[in-house]
């Protein structure tokens, strides 16, 4: 076996450091007593406490989860169906320029979204505000749930399907009871991918956000701008710890089943044997 050498650790501290380090200080300074925040002044959770009493973070905390829920949920049932066209309905007249359209956001910058829509809403009189922000981050991605649950389709044992058939199902029965359960984790996998692409989004959301609508991404930055204070740390301190508590309880979840996938695997061999 290859010995773990020096280089290798010291290349692995460097990049944990670059990525991790300036979280842990923004994670230290969250609890600092000065309104300085490169000045230590003790320790304190004060900032805390005027974070939860800032009506503008709030409602635009408030909004920017609203928009992730529908948008995302709007974009698994659009990029679920897209993939399922792509990958059932064989070759039919226009499926290159439907491709073309359903994987073009992927590469397209976001500065030229979001300024297309932006001329779009403008063009048919839609006032910019929560719906807008929805349309748009439904726009961009229903592609990424699309690719994902296509990834899982081309792999699907369509066996299953013509099973489910030749025992009295619908085309419609026979996916809502086999092909949707057993792609599931696909289309969890790609809500879950529009969900956070939808709460990080600041360029698009920022060309179709109106006065009445300001999502938490651009609430921070315009905050930003004129310097960060500690209740910018705080918000990101909260942040942080909600994202590793769901990867951690991910990790435990994805560890318990595959133990108990062992155990019904070793139990199934020894009454087999």
């Amino acid at each position: 076996m290859r010995r773990f050498s020096w280089f290798n650790a010291t290349s692995l501290t460097l990049g944990f450091a670059f990525l991790y380090l300036p979280m842990v200080l923004l994670v230290i300074y969250s609890f600092n007593e000065s309104r300085l925040v490169t000045v230590w002044a003790g320790f304190s959770t004060k900032w805390y406490g005027e974070l939860l009493r800032n009506e503008l973070f709030l409602d635009a905390a408030w909004v920017t989860f609203k928009v992730a829920v529908i948008s995302s949920t709007i974009a698994t049932v659009l990029g679920t169906m897209a993939a399922y066209v792509l990958v059932r309905a064989g070759r039919f007249s226009g499926r290159t320029l439907f491709s073309g359209m359903i994987y073009a956001p992927l590469v397209m910058p976001e500065v030229i979204t979001g300024l297309s829509l932006l001329l779009l809403f403008i063009g048919i009189g839609l006032d910019r505000g929560v719906l807008t922000i929805v349309l748009a981050h439904t726009t961009f991605s229903m592609c990424f749930v699309s690719v994902v649950v296509s990834s899982r389709l081309v792999s699907f044992d369509r066996s299953l399907e013509e099973a489910a058939l030749d025992l009295g199902c619908t085309p419609w029965q026979a996916f809502r009871l086999v092909t949707l359960p057993i792609i599931a984790p696909a289309v969890i996998s790609g809500w879950l991918l529009a969900f956070t692409l939808s709460l990080d989004d600041l360029v698009i959301a920022s060309f179709t956000a109106g006065p009445s609508a300001t999502t938490l991404p651009m609430r921070i930055w315009s905050s930003v701008r004129l310097g960060v204070s500690p209740e910018i740390n705080a918000l990101s301190t909260l942040l942080i710890g909600i994202v590793t508590i769901g990867v951690i309880s991910a990790s435990l979840i994805s560890k318990r089943n595959m133990l108990r996938q062992q155990r019904d695997e070793q139990d199934a061999a020894r009454a087999a044997a």
